[in-house]
Order: structure tokens, then C-alpha cells, then sequence
């Protein structure tokens, strides 16, 4: 089964668009975990049993990880949810972007090491720094396009050129991933949600790409304004929500808090279909 069909299985299994971002911060954490950088593992995964039913994709974030050298805790609960929900695919935030050699070490890292079945990857450089994560068969690679950082203008919203009409940048990462870079079919795009209408933009463009939607939530993005313009029956989205989910709660209920607030932002994505 490549990551495309995990999605659209888990889109229909689990009837949601919501993606559960793992991005643990220990300093936040509940009572009786706060602090502990050695309970990363058990904070996630309380996290994941509570909302395993409820997403279309998990999402770790591996610089929380790797920041608290926990890389051994991040493999343990990679582990923990092809075991508790195994129809639910993992997409390892990692924004690698390096080519040649060391691109395919990371690319064996992701999908070997810590078993992901997608990773979040930087195209500046090219179609080198894509080329050996689509040697992985089935796995998938999302390419960054529209962030949703504020400085993401400073790059993605320049035109190509000063002909009027020029595309601009992230309309042309858009294009390459549809298009020629696209060889087996296992590429999407990062749109953030605080841009809507680049959303839509980007649909027309690649219209049958999945697109990993970060900044609903915390980040102030608009959840029913990112499902009007990114749903398509045959491209699922997959919409990002970390610290809203992960924080709904300082206290011993911080994973039925996390389950609840998952619903909701699960049923509100449904809602806001077209």
C-alpha cells in the first residue's frame, strides 16, 4: 500500500481531514510529566491512543525530539503507532533539503530508521534534493510551497520573472510537483492555512496532489476557509492542528482534553466541506 492509499484509507476509516502534530515540548507538559525530557515518549503516546481514531495522519516534528535527545523515544513511538493504528500513516516533519549522498542518508533515516511513510522536504535546491526519497516505493514526500511563516514572502511570492503574468515561486514548485517531478505518483505540497486564497491557487495548479496544511489551531488559521479551497474528492488534505490538541490541557486529563479538542477541530473540518 503506497502513503497515497494510507491516506485516502485512513480519510474514510477515521471520516477526517485532521492531522495530530507531534511537536512535545516538555516545559509544557502536565503535572506529573513537566519538565522531563525523558517522558516524551509517554506524553505522545497517551496523545496518539486518545485520538488514534480520529486523524488522517500523525505528524512528529523531529527537532523536539532530537533537540532533548530523544531520537530513541521518537523510534519507540513510531513503533507505538504503526502498533495502535496501523491504518494511520506518519509523516516525519524533518524539512530535509540537501542533495547527492547525504540526501539519501536522510532519506533512509525517515523511511528506514524511524519507518515513516512520508517526510516534509525543502526544494530550493532543486530536483536533486527530491530524486532519492522517490527511490523508497509507496513512500511519500511533501515539498514545501506556501509556508505559513509571514516571511515566507520574502521567497515564495516573488515572480519568476518581471514578464507580466510571471508565475511566482510557489506557483511553480506547485507545477514541477504535479508535473515532471511527480514520476510515481508520491508527491504533495505544504500550503499554510493563514493563506487560503494561495491555497486555492495551489489547487488549480496541482489538483490532484495531497496538501499538508499546517496552522489551523494555534496558528490562527482558518479551518473552514483551508477546506474550501484545498478539498477534492480524489487529493485528500490533510490539515495540521499540533498545539491546540497537544495543550488543551495542564492537568492529569491533558489526553482526554487532547481527544476532545481533536473531535471538535475534526468536525468542524468535515462541516466546512464543500
Amino acid at each position: 500500500m503506497t502513503f497515497i492509499d494510507m491516506l485516502l484509507d485512513a480519510q474514510q476509516l477515521n471520516g477526517s481531514m485532521l492531522c495530530v502534530g507531534l511537536d512535545p515540548e516538555p516545559s509544557r507538559f502536565p503535572a506529573g510529566l513537566k519538565g522531563d525530557a525523558n517522558r516524551i515518549y509517554d506524553f505522545c503516546a497517551r496523545i496518539v491512543d486518545a485520538t488514534a481514531d480520529l486523524t488522517i495522519a500523525f505528524k512528529p516534528q523531529i527537532a523536539y525530539f532530537s533537540a532533548h535527545r530523544a531520537e530513541g523515544q521518537l523510534e519507540r513511538l513510531m513503533e507505538h503507532i504503526r502498533r495502535v493504528a496501523p491504518h494511520v500513516p506518519i509523516i516525519l516533519d524533518a524539512k530535509r533539503g540537501d542533495i547527492g549522498s547525504t540526501a539519501e542518508q536522510y532519506a533512509k533515516e525517515a523511511f528506514e530508521r524511524y519507518g515513516a511513510d512520508a517526510v516534509t522536504l525543502s526544494p530550493f535546491m532543486g530536483f536533486d534534493s527530491v530524486q532519492p526519497y522517490l527511490k523508497h516505493e509507496g513512500k511519500g514526500a511533501f515539498l514545501l510551497c506556501r509556508t505559513s511563516n509571514p516571511g515566507g514572502d520574502d521567497l515564495q511570492n516573488q515572480r519568476l520573472s518581471s514578464v507580466e503574468g510571471a508565475p511566482l515561486l510557489y506557483e511553480h514548485v506547485a507545477r514541477l510537483a504535479q508535473g515532471p517531478w511527480n514520476l510515481n505518483g508520491q508527491l504533495g505540497l505544504v500550503v499554510g492555512a493563514t493563506y487560503p486564497a494561495e491555497i486555492e491557487r495551489v489547487r488549480a495548479v496541482a489538483p490532484t496532489l495531497p496538501l499538508l496544511i499546517p496552522g489551523v489551531g494555534a496558528q490562527g488559521g482558518d479551518a473552514a476557509a483551508t477546506v474550501r479551497a484545498g478539498w477534492r474528492a480524489n487529493a485528500p488534505i490533510v490539515v495540521n492542528s499540533s498545539r491546540a490538541i497537544l495543550y488543551a490541557s495542564g492537568g492529569e486529563d491533558f489526553a482526554q482534553a487532547a481527544r476532545a479538542e481533536a473531535l471538535r477541530t475534526r468536525e468542524l473540518l468535515a462541516a466546512s466541506r464543500p
